[in-house]
């Protein structure tokens, strides 16, 4: 049981320590937890994603939550995240788990809790999870295990949600061997696209990498959207509930440009809060100023986002690694509903285009980030180290104000800024900056480091 802790999404751990012991663990004690919140013998959803052993761990799962008296409902196939939350608020059950290892590289896998609502589950239910490990119940089913389709009700939500005509667009879109696969793409062809797939079958070691949307990774959907002369490329990572978009000018849009494309988007026909994380860019800030608008910033992790989306009714939310959000959907990220509302932006203006727009109005934002190694148990002292040694002035330019939100966000006079923050999956701190062209984050990204490093 040592071996098993809850990080920032779930428990996820190399296939040598993820073993079927220690998942029946965590469904032992997500049964307790689900009893003890007034949910006993009510119906649970197991997701799971395309990995060789995750339907096998799923199946673990529903075993132990049957025991407990839960019936469970298991998709008919691998699935999107997404669609698990989806499938929670639709059905009104009582929450789910996932099987899914995310992005990560293939010999991983994990398991998250989703509450009730369907959004991510907030530290106090984890730490309630993971406080009540142990041993699972060994007595005969009393819940039933059925396999279901979670695809069929969700494919009309989104069609509902966003109402668009794709007829014309010409899509490359791209599974990366994950569980998008015949979900992402039908839902576009649905609307009127043509979709050109690529790593569309599915491949539990996801090619020999790790299933992440990155500019690395995403290579070969820039050279299909110029060989088939697209409209534009769409990715999801291997649980797809994040996206990444390429189109012809550009190429791989970084998470920032994607949030102020769709934003802005959507505020064309609509109003309302963003919700952004402490790391994204403030671009998002001028759109929203531009049209009477609010932002709400959170530290970094869609739970936070998802908990803001909720007490503000916010339009649209999201962070720029590549997990977004809107009004009428569940607050999960979902990497499916977001290639559906680029597809209905393109449809209606050249994303190029409307990215042109957008920095011609608003100005040009650049902003990178690196990693510093830093031990786990190191992180804290790092931070109340920085915390007495925070500069006058960063990289030339006086320091303006200091945000704690998450971590310390500097911000400078000349309005760009640098945050350093502890990663909350690697044993690493991060350095972020953002400014008004390359070689100023390149300055702000060398001051941080620098300022980081005699610390660790």
């Amino acid at each position: 049981m040592d071996a098993i802790s809850f990080g920032t999404d779930g428990w996820r751990a190399t296939l040598d320590v993820f073993t079927s012991e220690r998942v029946r663990v965590v469904a032992q004690a997500a049964a307790d937890y689900l009893e003890d919140t007034g949910h006993a013998g009510e119906t649970v959803a197991v997701g799971y994603d395309a990995r060789e052993t995750s339907r096998g761990f799923a199946e673990d799962i529903a075993d132990v939550l049957a025991t407990n008296g839960f019936d469970v409902l298991l998709p008919e196939r691998d699935c999107p995240t997404p669609l698990v939350s989806h499938a929670i608020v639709e059905r009104d059950l009582a929450g789910a788990l996932v099987v899914t290892a995310s992005h990560n590289p293939p010999e991983y896998n994990g398991v998250k809790f989703l509450p009730e609502d369907g959004a991510p589950a907030l530290p106090e239910v984890t730490e309630a999870i993971e406080a009540n490990l142990r041993e699972p119940e060994t007595d005969e089913h009393t819940g039933d295990v059925r396999d279901v389709d979670f695809v069929a009700s969700y494919a009309e939500h989104c069609l509902d949600l966003v109402e668009a005509d794709l007829s014309g667009l010409t899509v490359v879109y791209d599974a990366m061997h994950g569980s998008g696969r015949g979900v992402t793409d039908a839902l576009l062809e649905r609307a009127g696209a043509d979709v050109i797939c690529q790593r569309c079958e599915r491949d539990p070691d996801f090619g020999g990498t790790a299933p992440e949307p990155d500019e690395a990774n995403l290579q070969g959907l820039a050279m299909a959207v110029d060989e088939h002369d697209a409209d534009f490329g769409v990715a999801n990572d291997g649980d797809a509930d994040r996206v990444a978009v390429v189109t012809p000018e550009r190429g791989v849009l970084d998470g920032n440009r994607y949030f102020a494309l769709v934003y802005d988007y959507l505020l064309e026909s609509d109003t309302g809060t963003a919700i952004r994380t402490v790391s994204t860019t403030f671009l998002v800030d001028r759109i929203a100023e531009a049209h009477g608008c609010d932002v709400v910033e959170t530290p970094v992790g869609f739970k936070w986002v998802a908990a803001a989306m909720g007490e503000h009714d916010a339009l649209f939310g999201g962070e720029e690694s590549g997990g977004y959000t809107m009004r009428g959907h569940v607050r999960e990220k979902d990497g499916v509903l977001m290639a559906l509302v680029a597809s209905a932006a393109a449809s209606e203006r050249d994303l190029d285009d409307r990215l042109d727009a957008i920095a011609a109005e608003h100005g040009e934002i650049h902003q990178d980030k690196r990693s510093v190694d830093c031990p786990d148990d190191r992180k804290a002292a790092v931070l109340a180290d920085l915390e007495t040694r925070l500069p006058e002035a960063v990289a030339g330019v006086a320091v303006e104000r200091v945000n704690d939100t998450d971590g310390f966000k500097i911000l400078l006079a000349d309005g760009t800024w640098l945050l350093v923050r502890p990663s909350g999956t690697e044993p690493k701190m991060r350095v972020y900056a953002e400014g008004d062209s390359g070689e100023r984050v390149a300055e702000l990204l060398d001051a941080g480091v620098d300022l980081v490093e005699p610390l660790v």
